[in-house]
């Protein structure tokens, strides 16, 4: 390869050949380097199984005696005069009271790891080391980095089509032994059975470019969240994610996070497929959840209708009505939103006097899961309210949800 700081590759060689040296002698001595039987499953297709080192653990332990080796030392004053090493720092481990201990954790210990990685252990070899550093040499000297995150979603399938939900996020199939790759303690961390069962073979990504200096990741628990509340508004599917998700940067590993505990708890109900036209009312109702951080009342609508969906008898109907009257109901109270809703969601008299029944009492959970859905879709919902009580009286027709063109095929 082409190297373009011929000084740090030099330092950051030194520090790695040396630890390696300095392992090797801590396993001579009777440190016991842990394996991982790992199995790797397809569905319909055989599992493989394979033996792993897990050096990654077994180098974290030692992470301090590590730093204060003097190959060490002297790899992270190299890297303390590249002022692309101190963003790249910046933005793996964010601000912190020393750079240079930012510098070790976030670039020497992740080369270490991935150069471990390569050779199967604390055996040197030169063109693992190479191949470790091109990919640390890149992201350093890159315009930009890239963050992705990816969690174990269940409850509902995609046919194996990848499905792109906006903003960098998608669902998409797993690929086996994807996350045990970066992160090998993930096989104890995935649902159970995930891999096995249709409804447990697709995970959602996202993924981000971050403008140069950023020193913070994207919030992805926060915008995995959104991304559940908006398959699940669209398909009343038994959707979670989790429990945890697995965040990357410039496709090196960056850490596990636990995903919110609302979106990684699983419904009841049974699994659903995801469609092209759920797909494409998923991808629109996430575009317009944002709406519910400067709307307090479409906010409790969207969180007790949330809420509902792990309750039943008197407490989930009190959760919906509850729904129900901060979406619709305004300062007039859950009849008012019963009328309301009734307006919105039915076409014709008779419709109309359905959807009022079934809102009226004890709120059906589709029908609120209905009505949300055109709330968000609509964008605007204390216009929305005010436009209903005008066709009410009426002096215009009801407002019409407009879904992109995809969706409304």
């Amino acid at each position: 390869m082409a190297v373009r700081a011929p000084h740090l590759f030099t330092a950051l060689r030194a520090f790695c050949l040396g630890t390696f040296r300095a392992l090797l002698a801590e396993i001579e001595r009777g440190a016991e380097l842990p394996f991982a039987f790992e199995e790797h499953t397809s569905y319909a297709k055989p599992a493989l199984y394979e033996y792993r080192p897990l050096v990654k653990p077994f180098i974290e332990h030692r992470a301090h005696t590590l730093r204060q080796r003097p190959d060490a030392q002297l790899a992270v004053e190299e890297l303390l005069r590249q002022p692309a090493a101190t963003i790249y720092a910046q933005a793996h481990a964010g601000p912190r009271a020393r750079e240079d201990e930012a510098l070790f954790g976030s670039v020497l210990l992740p080369l270490l790891m991935d150069t471990a990685e390569l050779c199967g252990g604390f055996d040197w070899d030169d063109d693992a080391f190479v191949r470790a550093y091109a990919g640390l040499e890149s992201a350093l000297f890159g315009d930009r980095h890239q963050f992705g995150a990816v969690a174990p979603l269940i409850g509902i399938s995609t046919g194996g089509t990848t499905i792109e939900l906006g903003g960098g996020m998608r669902l998409r199939l797993a690929a086996p032994g994807e996350l045990a790759k970066l992160w090998p303690e993930a096989n104890g961390l995935l649902p159970m059975d995930f891999g096995r069962e249709p409804d447990r073979l697709c995970v959602l990504e996202l993924e981000r470019a971050l403008d140069p200096g950023a020193a913070e990741p994207p919030d992805a628990p926060g915008e995995f969240a959104d991304a559940i509340t908006a398959i699940r508004l669209a398909t009343a599917a038994p959707v979670a994610a989790g429990p945890v998700l697995f965040e990357r940067l410039d496709w090196r590993p960056y850490g596990i996070r636990p995903v919110l505990p609302i979106a990684a708890t699983q419904p009841a109900g049974e699994p659903t497929r995801l469609d092209s036209f759920r797909a494409t009312l998923a991808a629109d109702l996430l575009a317009e959840l944002g709406s519910a951080d400067d709307d307090a009342e479409l906010g409790e609508a969207i969180d007790r209708w949330e809420l509902s969906l792990f309750q039943d008898g008197p407490f989930q109907a009190e959760q919906l009505r509850e729904s129900l009257a901060a979406l619709l109901g305004g300062n007039d109270g859950l009849w008012a939103a019963a009328v309301r809703g009734a307006l919105l969601l039915g076409d014709t008299p008779r419709a109309r006097a359905e959807v009022q029944d079934r809102l009226s009492g004890d709120p059906d959970p589709d029908v609120v899961r209905r009505a949300l859905v055109a709330a968000v879709l609509h964008g605007d919902r204390p216009q929305l309210v005010a436009s209903l009580d005008e066709s009410i009286l009426g002096l215009r027709p009801p407002p019409a949800v407009v879904l992109r063109p995809a969706a409304s095929a």
